[in-house]
């Protein structure tokens, strides 16, 4: 028989978080997460995202055993301005049998119903900067950061219940050129001197502060026509800046600006955290994080987080400023390999840009969505 409880102490919080710990022991591509991180996310105490939104959080247990967990989740900017009448599901993990995924998603959709929602769709975090997204393809590669892993099993789970497809992402590993192509420095160059552009850069991790908001505002520009697009407000940019500025690396920000001095493009890239994490295994300790300071300096591997271009610079050619920087970049430091963020399949803009470098589409993720009223005939 199974159980589903919902979580009402820190104590079966913390065990929420630390089942997918157990779940994936066995897997040499689960790259864990921090846990005190996940923790902090869950806490309305600690993230501003609570101002707009709402979560619940549920365990399955079959014979006192965890089988699964769910959080179920209401974001009102989504629901009340954008009229989307969506319950989120996420943090989604659960063992091979899909009664017990049924279950779970059953209680998540019961929330969504109190509250006269009328489709469920997932799994997603609270916004667009959380992760997003069952693994279709790339079962054998480390998670990111900033993606979920799951076991082949879960989509199948969902097409099993009628779940159907709702956003896909694409993901990108690119081979690092030995040396920057004449031809984009020659392009970059003429196009700094057409549009009379300046590149900013830094030399610690604190001087990106500056333009963090600019950064996000671009964002914002960059992807509201995008079907997940939620905006993003200023309480949680301003959580994401302290969240993500002790995994920077400066030399890794491209900034560009135009002769007044306001931002037009920028990217986020940073070294591949993924075998470090993966050491931590959830924790931080001191000599743990250790493992993280040594990622930021002497890596192989670099993660393309973030790009954003204004609208009045897009097709423009503004990203070969960009890709020259990096380049050189990695160069210096001994990057061989960038692995993208998730980017939606529809994106084709983005996915336009590493088109003249030697790459593999090596991860797939989706959502999935049904109405809440179906679920349960």
């Amino acid at each position: 028989m199974i159980t589903i409880k919902e979580i009402t102490s820190k104590g079966d919080l913390t065990t929420f978080v630390k089942f997918p710990f157990e779940l994936y022991k066995d897997s040499p591509y689960y790259v864990p997460s921090i846990i005190k991180e996940e923790l902090d996310v869950m806490n309305p105490k600690k993230n501003p995202v609570f101002r707009n939104a709402v979560a619940k959080y549920f365990l399955a247990y079959r014979n006192n055993t965890i089988v699964g967990r769910i959080a179920a989740i209401i974001n009102w900017i989504e629901v009340d301005e954008q009229k989307k009448p969506k319950v989120r599901f996420g943090w989604f993990d659960v063992i091979d049998d899909v009664e017990v995924t049924k279950a779970l998603l059953q209680r998540v959709a019961e929330f969504g119903k109190q509250h006269s929602l009328t489709y469920i769709e997932g799994p997603v975090g609270f916004s667009n900067m959380d992760k997003a997204g069952i693994l279709i393809k790339g079962f054998e590669e480390l998670n990111t950061m900033i993606t979920w892993y799951n076991y082949p099993y879960y989509s199948k789970h969902m097409e099993e219940l009628g779940f159907e497809p709702a956003a896909t992402w694409v993901e990108y590993k690119i081979k690092v050129p030995k040396e920057t192509k004449e031809k984009v420095i020659k392009f970059a160059r003429v196009i700094k001197e057409r549009y009379q552009l300046q590149l900013i850069k830094f030399n610690k991790s604190k001087e990106i502060l500056k333009y963090a908001d600019d950064m996000f505002d671009l964002l914002n520009k960059t992807y509201s026509s995008l079907q997940t697009f939620v905006p993003i407000q200023q309480y949680q940019i301003d959580m994401y800046k302290k969240k993500y500025l002790p995994y920077l690396n400066p030399e890794y920000i491209t900034c560009i600006a135009d002769n007044t001095g306001k931002l037009v493009a920028f990217s986020i890239v940073m070294p591949s955290f993924s075998r470090a994490l993966k050491k931590m295994n959830g924790k931080v300790y001191p000599l743990r994080f250790l493992h993280i300071l040594k990622a930021q300096r002497r890596n192989d591997t670099a993660a393309f987080y973030l790009i954003g271009v204004d609208p009045e610079y897009q097709n423009k050619g503004v990203t070969a400023l960009i890709f020259k920087e990096m380049n050189e970049a990695f160069l210096r430091n001994g990057i061989e390999v960038v692995e993208t963020n998730p980017e939606l399949e529809e994106n084709k803009a983005i996915q336009a840009l590493w088109n003249g470098y030697e790459h593999e589409l090596h991860k797939k993720r989706r959502t999935f969505r049904k109405d809440i009223e179906k679920l349960f005939s």
